[in-house]
């Protein structure tokens, strides 16, 4: 009897590499897909491409982050992207120097807590689903970007968000040493802080949760408002990479951001899943995208790259939800 109950239990080691492999699988997979692409392509090792990807990976980095929070408490935002549109209008809404920087900056703060708490609310108060919930929120603050520019935005991004958005520090990309600030600050408050372990214990089981004495719906709230002020932050970056004013900038990265969280093994149920593990998966995706087009595939090959990295992620979601 012992001998069967031996046979059927596995054995340790390949216990520890199955664990190892769940938690850090995602990271070789990062380091073998630079490899490869550095054999497919020799100009992708180069450090102004390696700067170009860095460049795009901020802003798409930033957005994760508060994406994590949200889907860490077992809900989405798909209202990101809307986010990141309203505050480029608003960065172009005053007279475009640097003294108007504190009054974009408050504006955009005002907006990214209105719509966080709306999304927040909606959510646990109402009982509306995260996706019903953001995208309205979404939809709401097209409209009003809209009826504020008459579908024609004008104005010029100040100088300073054009240092957020090109500048570089040291030769760093003052945008990728604005999401390392936030990965540092977010990730320890997301690791070590108590409000962490409260959002890890709210999305494993909100009713524990509630019986120990957690509030469920404010640690939910406060993830969408993270969310809606990281992509606001995002948002403003973005705009002075752009240069001009669009009422559609940040568009895609509601979608991109999920996807990076999911395949850096987050898991949509909420409670499991790390902050590492999202930004390697938004690496991923600004790596791939990249060596598409060093590899001279067309500008449409990134859609069929982007719909086939959803399916696999997709796929890999449902396997580790299986096991």
């Amino acid at each position: 009897m012992n001998s069967v109950v031996s046979k059927r239990r596995p054995p340790i080691a390949r216990m520890l590499s199955t664990d190892l492999l769940r938690r850090y699988g995602i990271f070789l997979f990062l380091v073998l897909l630079v490899a490869v692409s550095g054999v497919l392509s020799p100009t992708f090792l180069r450090i102004d491409n390696v700067v170009n990807m860095l460049v795009q990976f901020a802003p798409l980095g930033i957005v994760v982050i508060g994406q994590v929070f949200v889907i860490l408490v077992g809900g989405l935002d798909l209202s990101v992207a809307s986010v990141m549109a309203t505050a480029a209008v608003i960065a172009t809404a005053f007279d475009g120097t640097d003294a108007s920087a504190p009054a974009i900056f408050g504006a955009t703060l005002v907006m990214c807590i209105c719509a966080g708490l709306l999304n927040g609310l909606l959510v646990t108060k109402r009982q509306v689903s995260p996706f019903l919930a953001t995208f309205a929120t979404a939809v709401v603050l097209q409209g009003i970007r809209f009826a504020y520019t008459q579908g024609s935005p004008s104005g010029n991004v100040p100088p300073l968000f054009h240092v957020m958005g090109t500048g570089s520090l040291g030769g760093v990309p003052v945008s990728v040493l604005m999401l390392a600030v936030c990965a540092v600050v977010f990730g320890v408050l997301l690791q070590f802080s108590t409000f962490g372990r409260r959002v890890y214990m709210v999305g494993g089981n909100a009713e524990s949760a509630r019986l120990v004495g957690v509030s469920p719906d404010f640690v939910r709230i406060v993830c969408y408002v993270i969310s809606a002020l990281l992509a606001g932050l995002a948002g403003l970056a973005l705009s002075g990479y752009v240069g001009i004013v669009d009422n559609w900038v940040g568009r895609g990265f509601e979608l991109d951001s999920i996807v990076a969280a999911v395949m850096g093994g987050l898991a949509l149920s909420g409670g499991r899943g790390s902050l590492p593990g999202g930004l390697a998966g938004a690496a991923i995706l600004v790596i791939v995208f990249n060596i598409v087009l060093l590899i001279g595939m067309p500008v449409q090959a990134q859609i069929i790259v982007k719909g086939v990295i959803i399916i696999g992620a997709s796929a890999c979601y449902v396997t580790r939800r299986l096991r």
